[in-house]
């Protein structure tokens, strides 16, 4: 039950805080375990998937990230088995190589990276993100991240987003506060994002959709992820 606990299905909050009411039942939500559960989800890759394995350390840090819905292709991906891939999600978490906890890894050898993902008009709230993890720790000495995205030709126009990678990404504001970067894009159009930091660390990329189409409705983006390093 944590899920619901823990406030991840709207679905079943009201539910959840009648049967609280109902038992005098109070789930610490501030409990540093719960936090980096929260965390936990806001991190990497976000679809649904009916449970997550995390690998936290022991001051309760996010090493590592398997949703179980994506544990087959992602073994596959790699010409493992399934019990192979999870016990090299578990190595390399060890490892601190932060598995699952950022979509995009670039480096000095692989300073770009491009994406194909899809986003959605919001059926509840302001916001439903499609969100990209940046990981650049690579580059310590900062450098310039581009991106440049190209939305599909279905009818939602896309909002995007750039934040740090410790922000949570507000659902209930229309425009979102404490952003680095944004963007509009119609459909069929191509724009860039840009934002120069001083030393590498993980950004947050939310995509979500306008409000006026038919709730729900969702339209692709290719994205194209660079880092120009500092001379």
């Amino acid at each position: 039950m944590i899920d619901s606990d823990l406030g991840r299905r709207p679905s079943l909050r009201d539910p959840i805080a009648g049967r609280r009411k109902r038992e005098s039942k109070i789930f610490d939500t501030t409990h540093p375990l719960a936090q980096a559960i929260v965390k936990g989800w806001k991190a990497g890759f976000q679809k649904s998937s009916p449970v997550d394995a995390f690998i936290l350390s022991p001051e309760l840090g996010l090493m590592g990230k398997q949703p179980v819905n994506e544990l087959i292709d992602d073994s596959k991906s790699r010409g493992l088995q399934c019990h192979e891939g999870y016990l090299t999600f578990l190595k390399e978490a060890l490892a601190d190589k932060f598995p699952g906890l950022g979509n995009v890894v670039l480096s000095r050898e692989q300073p770009s990276q491009e994406i194909l993902d899809t986003f959605q008009i919001p059926t509840v709230g302001y916001q439903n993100y499609t969100v990209v993890v940046i990981d650049t720790r690579a580059f310590e000495g900062g450098g310039t991240l581009t991106i440049d995205i190209e939305v599909g030709r279905r009818d939602a126009v896309g909002f995007f987003y750039l934040f740090d990678g410790d922000s949570e990404l507000p659902t209930e504001e229309k425009v979102p506060k404490g952003k680095l970067a944004s963007t509009w894009i119609s459909p069929g159009d191509t724009r860039q994002i840009t934002h120069h930091f001083d030393q590498g660390q993980f950004f947050k990329l939310g995509a979500t959709g306008s409000w006026r189409p038919e709730k729900g409705t969702t339209n692709a983006f290719r994205a194209k992820i660079c880092v120009w390093r500092v001379k």
